[in-house]
């Protein structure tokens, strides 16, 4: 897959989560509850990973491959959840602009410190003048659109 498509999925997937946090910031509204918006939005996102497993026809993986798997690899769930619930409660109150621009900030510091560290299983990639001004930038970024 060519760079140029990639960006621009990923540019997607970014515009989709703006999306999913207005979505679920409006739903927590009409349902009165965080707890239940989470939940709504987790599993219409099962559902929509149970078609995609049967579209693609992906075996379910076996016991043993699954016990193979680290303790802590099985906690990315937990981590959407967080995600999901602190989106929830905080767009409402800071904005769509600010909660992404603060969530890509402590993305892109927990991203450089995990790649110059090789954090769990990520190849290591030490950090560098050109990512550190990259961070830099970001958070002054974050200062520009946040408006009390």
């Amino acid at each position: 897959m060519s760079f140029v498509i990639s960006a621009l999925l990923a540019i997607a997937a970014g515009v989709s989560i703006v999306v999913q946090q207005a979505l679920n910031a409006d739903l927590r509204t009409t349902l009165s509850s965080a707890a239940w918006s989470g939940f709504v939005s987790y599993f219409v996102g099962l559902l929509c990973m149970i078609v995609l497993i049967i579209v693609m026809r992906d075996p379910l993986p076996s016991a043993t491959m699954a016990a193979r798997i680290p303790w802590w690899a099985w906690s990315g769930g937990m981590f959407g959840a967080i995600f999901i619930g602190l989106g929830i409660l905080l767009v409402p109150q800071i904005g769509a602009a600010t909660f992404i621009a603060l969530l890509v900030t402590g993305q892109m510091l927990a991203s450089v410190a995990f790649d110059h560290f090789g954090l769990l299983g990520l190849a290591q990639r030490p950090v560098d003048g050109p990512r550190v001004i990259g961070v830099v930038l970001l958070i002054a970024g974050v200062l520009l659109i946040r408006r009390p």
